[in-house]
């Protein structure tokens, strides 16, 4: 544990390490880069398909706006440059949302795009870049190894390098990425249902802040870091919260589906300071869980107990 903390040390307090991976051209501005949240639901969306529980049936005929799957934009208003983190089913209007609070709202391509794993509501959205849509020209697409061959060798996402919509760069595992000299990016390997890839949560450093962003994870002692001691190093951590707790699973095993309840995560972090507390937004939920309302009792008991919600729209210096 002494030696981890060593290198998130070096990773989060320093410049980048003599191995880190360098992409794209370097700046001195450091102004107004920031995070914005793009979407805090889970693969499917809310409402999702098939569900005629209460949750969702007043949704198929009154959708909310706000209801977007998981994913974090990054603004570089000093370089004028616009990444994302995941790229969803609800990819289009994202994208839009992102150039709408950017400083050259007039650009439709981000500059990079930052993939956690492949299950569908993280990757599929890059199909928008294809010919059929977009049809963009080498937009930098940031992978683990297993998932850049799972793109090489799969249809329709093949077809992406093929015609080079996207550009794939491969990243290795707590290797510091500078995206720009604004910018560093940390893939951190956590376990997940790895059927097609790996699966990597991120540490994002800007000039002046840093956020440590994890939409999954099966459980936080499965990992083989100390998840309570990453959220002191970091000014934010965007983090796991599927479910609000067990009633939510209802007949499915939760073996199948594994991720750690907020009500866990809630009691494991019930030892940090208020400061720390605070720094801890959950993200990525069910469509099932009451915390996308914010005038719910689960919503409110996040709150009261110190901690936050990641919310549609909402923004973070870096």
């Amino acid at each position: 544990m002494k030696q981890l903390f060593i290198l998130f040390s070096a990773i989060l307090f320093t410049g980048p390490s003599y191995h880190s991976q360098t992409i794209h051209e370097k700046s001195s501005s450091q102004e107004n880069v920031k995070i914005i949240i793009l979407g805090n639901v889970q693969d499917a969306g809310s409402p999702q398909i098939g569900c005629r529980k209460e949750c969702c049936m007043d949704l198929w005929k009154h959708p909310k706006q706000d209801r977007k799957v998981s994913s974090l934009g990054v603004i570089d208003n000093g370089l004028q440059k616009n990444y994302i983190f995941d790229a969803t089913p609800d990819f289009t209007q994202q994208l839009q949302l992102l150039m709408d609070h950017s400083a050259v709202p007039k650009k439709t391509v981000p500059d990079g795009i930052f993939i956690t794993h492949a299950h569908i509501g993280h990757y599929t959205g890059l199909m928008f870049l294809g010919k059929e849509a977009m049809n963009s020209k080498a937009v930098p697409v940031y992978t683990m190894p297993r998932l850049k061959k799972f793109f090489e060798t799969n249809g329709p996402w093949s077809q992406l390098i093929r015609l080079n919509n996207i550009a794939p760069y491969e990243m290795q595992n707590e290797v510091p990425i500078k995206v720009n000299s604004n910018l560093e990016v940390t893939p951190i390997q956590v376990p997940h249902r790895d059927e097609y890839s790996e699966t990597v949560g991120f540490i994002i450093k800007g000039p002046h802040k840093k956020a440590l962003f994890i939409p999954d994870i099966d459980k936080w002692n499965k990992w083989k870091h100390n998840i309570a001691e990453l959220i002191k190093t970091v000014d934010y951590a965007f983090l796991d919260g599927t479910f609000y707790d067990s009633e939510e699973i209802g007949y499915r095993n939760i073996e199948d589906i594994p991720h750690p309840f907020v009500v866990e995560s809630m009691e494991l972090f019930k030892n940090l300071s208020p400061e720390y507390k605070k720094r801890i937004f959950f993200i990525h939920f069910n469509h099932s869980n009451k915390i996308l309302n914010q005038d719910s009792k689960q919503s409110k008991q996040v709150i009261e107990k110190g901690f936050n919600i990641a919310r549609l729209g909402d923004e973070f210096e870096l």
